[in-house]
């Protein structure tokens, strides 16, 4: 019988792969890049307009949480798609409600992105 690898060792391979799989996510999928872009400009804006730690929390939990539901919503149409490759009405529909859910996350972002930087502007 092997070696058990300890906590750390899992804990930290865990985290390799987590990384490989945000790097993958980022190099293959137009969208997390088209995202990311909206980031890093949202980001400058907050500069820009010096906002407060409050807006700045939650400007980043907004972008956090579109980019990672776009991350499970690539994941879901991965598995559908390898699972059914060719057109099948349910694989249809369960990545629509996948694609609905990153739908819903970018709306409050930017009704979040609103609430920050429209007092801002005017």
């Amino acid at each position: 019988m092997g070696k058990r690898e300890s906590f750390l060792e899992n804990r930290m391979k865990s985290v390799g792969y987590a990384f490989k799989g945000a790097l993958l996510l980022i190099k293959t999928e137009s969208s997390i890049k088209i995202q990311l872009a909206i980031a890093i400009l949202v980001t400058i804006a907050g500069f820009f307009f010096k906002i407060s730690n409050t807006e700045w929390i939650l400007q980043f939990l907004a972008i956090g949480l579109v980019i990672s539901i776009e991350g499970l919503n690539t994941a879901v149409e991965e598995i559908a798609n390898f699972i059914h490759p060719e057109h099948h009405k349910k694989i249809g529909l369960i990545k629509d409600i996948a694609a609905g859910a990153v739908f819903i996350a970018s709306v409050f972002a930017v009704i979040a992105g609103l609430f920050i930087y429209l007092p801002k502007i005017f």
